[in-house]
């Protein structure tokens, strides 16, 4: 399901490059897991998706704002399920999954950074919006990544951030004037042209951790790069999620809300998961039919 990088090398090359095992030839990742696994002819001898499936089959994501405890909380929860974890994506994600796993060189990796982002987050570059247009395309992949695991092994997966929840950081930086209206405008395209392709979380589990105690902790921390995190621009994430995406999603999947001392206590969480009904959203709409065109996307 994956996108994966092109391989452009002869055939003679590419097989010599899998005989070898994973390597870098040219400055492109090669690797044994670009094999097909999945195609029509499985499918039609047996191959189906909900023969797979059980009530632990579930995607659940764990949002918040900056140093929330995301990562914490995602594990746990994927430890105490039986699931598949997935660390939040970041600018490496494709080459720390593909290839020798060594991260790229910055000119095939956006040519952005979040820490050059923190520093001026309004630099004339275009460093803002090149970031999260390469953030939403690295956890758009990580997304794919995530779904073709559940579907090929029934297996579910947590993940730190939803893809879904991407864009508040974009109404973020945009409140902030660090992006222009018409980067707004091309994210939004990008976004619907894309995520329909998708089926959305089952679950969307939001820490609720107030700016003031976000500060705390970047401070605490120590990242000179985060240290200059303004408090505006965090309250401006935390209110997208709240305004926006929360409401949004609570549409189609189940949403558990979490303050700070809450979230410390993941059997809680993991009780409180398991008790949901989950009666709405698309993936009730769903078969082997369509599970299988979405693992051949």
């Amino acid at each position: 399901m994956a996108l994966r990088l092109l391989r452009l090398l002869p055939a003679s090359a590419s097989a010599r490059g899998l005989a070898a095992g994973a390597q870098r030839v040219g400055q492109i990742h090669t690797s044994v897991q670009c094999q097909l696994k999945y195609g029509p002819l499985a499918f039609v001898l047996g191959d189906k998706t909900t023969k797979k499936l059980n009530e632990y089959s579930r995607v659940i994501t764990v949002d918040g704002n900056i140093c929330s405890g995301k990562n914490k909380l995602a594990k746990e929860i994927a430890e105490k399920l039986g699931m598949k974890h997935f660390p939040e994506a970041g600018i490496q994600y494709s080459s720390s999954t593909t290839g020798d796993g060594r991260p790229l060189d910055t000119e095939f990796s956006g040519n952005c950074s979040l820490e050059k982002f923190y520093d001026n987050p309004k630099s004339n570059d275009g460093n803002s919006y090149r970031l999260q247009s390469w953030l939403y395309a690295s956890r758009l992949l990580q997304y794919s990544d995530a779904l073709e695991h559940l579907l090929s092994t029934g297996q579910g997966v947590v993940l730190e951030r939803s893809i879904y929840s991407d864009f508040v950081f974009l109404e973020a930086m945009y409140n902030q004037g660090f992006i222009r209206k018409e980067c707004v405008d091309h994210y939004n395209e990008v976004k619907r042209l894309t995520l329909p392709e998708y089926l959305p979380p089952h679950v969307v589990v939001y820490i609720d951790v107030p700016v003031p105690e976000i500060q705390s902790r970047i401070q605490k921390k120590g990242d000179p790069h985060e240290m200059k995190i303004t408090s505006a621009y965090l309250q401006d994430i935390e209110n997208a999620y709240k305004n926006t995406f929360l409401p949004k999603m609570s549409e189609q999947c189940e949403v558990l809300v979490y303050s700070t001392w809450e979230s410390e206590d993941s059997t809680k969480v993991v009780e409180d998961i398991e008790y949901l009904n989950y009666n709405k959203g698309p993936w009730l709409e769903q078969d082997d039919r369509t599970f299988h065109n979405l693992r051949m996307l």
